[in-house]
């Protein structure tokens, strides 16, 4: 016997809440081994002027995933002004904040365009164009972080209580079966793409916004470990994050919470030489500074839902 959609999405919606607070419990765990003083200790330390120039770099990184975004709709042939995509971009970015997944805001930026009386059909192609060269861009960045693979499997078995919780969210739950469910589905999805086959510059120049996006993230990072006088190269930590992303990419917690954050302890302690403490320390602070590079995303948020914006003759 079938179970019924609203049963299913139900189960999947406290699933992910369970995932989230178990995350959150590793985290808190992670935290307090470390000891709560030392670590506000060590974060103190950092300068202010390192914290406001890391700010600065995530919001380069948010105005560059608008372009790339902007790029695609108008090589799709949607006549949409700048400024109207940088709204529905910061909307999605905000409203990700409490969405399940990282692709909660997607979502977000469909039903506002939708509100914009855009093309559905070719708002959600740009939509998987822009979330698939996302991805190739941090596959690229990839083989970077390989290289302290030693070391990374040394920290996991380390960490075993920590890990083997990650784990259980991660790939061993039934979770990892809808994933694999969605891969097929992107590849089904990937004739929706034909639009763009003529137009390779446009994917060019989408990818160039995504490496910017990367360097200004990965920059952000770098201020970071170098101000707790734990500096690793930028390549190196690109590598690194991108092992992140593709962890947090499981629809396992709302926007990854407590599981990026655990990942990216584990990963830059083992694969990066750097100690556990900066690793948290950096992992909350990045949090911080993405949810504040998204705060203008607010503004927008009631002119999207309530129609407001409205393309443009």
């Amino acid at each position: 016997m079938k179970s019924l959609p609203g049963a299913r999405n139900s189960t999947q919606k406290w699933l992910r809440w369970i995932g989230t607070f178990l995350s959150i419990g590793v985290l808190i765990y992670l935290l307090a081994s470390q000891g709560w003083q030392e670590i506000g200790r060590a974060a103190s330390k950092i300068p202010l002027w390192r914290l406001m120039l890391a700010l600065l770099l995530m919001f380069g990184s948010r105005l560059a995933v608008t372009l790339r975004w902007h790029v695609l709709l108008r090589s799709a042939g949607i006549s949409i002004p700048f400024s109207h995509t940088l709204r529905l971009t910061f909307s999605g970015l905000f409203a990700s904040n409490v969405l399940p997944t990282t692709i909660g805001g997607d979502v977000f930026r469909l039903a506002g365009a939708v509100q914009a009386k855009l093309d559905a059909p070719t708002v959600t192609a740009s939509l998987i164009a822009d979330r698939l060269i996302g991805m190739a861009g941090m596959a690229m960045a990839l083989p970077f972080g390989l290289t302290g693979w030693t070391e990374l499997q040394q920290t996991i078995f380390s960490n075993r209580r920590a890990t083997l919780t990650a784990f259980t969210l991660g790939v061993g739950n039934p979770f990892y079966r809808g994933w694999m469910r969605g891969i097929d589905f992107v590849r089904q999805t990937l004739h929706t793409l034909q639009i763009w086959r003529e137009q390779p510059g446009a994917l060019v120049l989408s990818l160039g916004w995504t490496w910017i996006h990367m360097l200004c993230l990965f920059g952000s990072l770098a201020l970071l470990f170098d101000g707790l006088g734990e500096p690793l190269a930028v390549w190196k930590i690109g590598g690194l994050w991108s092992l992140v992303y593709f962890v947090t990419l499981f629809p396992i917690s709302i926007n990854g919470y407590g599981l990026q954050e655990v990942s990216m302890t584990l990963v830059f302690a083992g694969g990066g030489g750097i100690s556990q403490q900066a690793s948290l320390i950096v992992a909350l602070l990045i949090r911080l500074l993405t949810m504040l590079a998204s705060l203008p995303g607010a503004f927008f948020v009631p002119e999207i839902v309530g129609g407001g914006i409205e393309q443009s003759p």
